[in-house]
């Protein structure tokens, strides 16, 4: 009976194993559903594009801006040597990590974001991170300060459509039907935005 299954499956297009196949009394053959073979897991997205995914949109990010000052070695040394630290290369507990950070956050104002505790080990990298220049500049804001080509010109202060303020074309619109909406909760204060009366038919 277990080969006549086994020549029907077969010729289906379907293979089972013959351990996989189990008598009985009645004479009817059942599969065991055991020894099936495992499922393969199918690779997904992997972790390195995501963090370029990330990166790549790391200006949209809330975050503050951050210049070194000039007198930022006299700071950390002052607070170095108010916390009575010597080796900067020493390994950090939680507890010193937490009231150095504290002391640095405190003097410049400026405090290490929860994705980048992990990289803190030691006074080093702290005085790494307190030397590092944050720039949050949209890269399109800063084409404001560069020296474009001729044959290059970006709007950066566009115009939108509204039908109290348009008075070129008597507050009539190209596309009587679409509504101006804004979106955005920073350009909802700069832009009004117009949803059209719509009739039926």
């Amino acid at each position: 009976m277990a080969a006549l299954v086994r020549h029907v499956l077969r010729k289906t297009g379907q293979e089972i194993p013959l351990k996989c196949i189990i008598p009985t009394s009645n004479g009817i053959a059942k599969r065991n559903y055991s020894n099936k073979l495992p499922k393969t897991v199918e690779t997904g997205q992997k972790i390195d594009a995501l963090a370029k995914s990330l990166e790549c949109k790391g200006y949209l990010r809330s975050q503050k801006s951050y210049t070194p000052p000039s007198d930022v070695l006299d700071k950390i040394d002052n607070i170095l040597s108010s916390s009575s630290i010597t080796d900067t290369s020493k390994s950090l507990n939680l507890t010193e990590k937490f009231h150095i950070l504290k002391s640095f956050d405190e003097t410049f104002n400026h405090s290490v974001p929860n994705s980048q505790l992990h990289e803190i080990s030691c006074i080093d990298d702290i005085i790494k991170f307190y030397n590092t220049e944050v720039n949050t500049t949209v890269p399109l804001d800063a084409l404001k300060n560069m020296d474009l080509p001729s044959n290059l010109h970006i709007q950066h202060e566009y115009l939108r459509f509204h039908p109290e303020t348009d008075s070129m074309f008597g507050g009539q619109t190209a596309f009587p039907r679409s509504s101006t909406i804004v979106t955005g909760l920073k350009y909802k204060q700069k832009y009004k935005g117009h949803v059209v009366k719509t009739s039926w038919p």
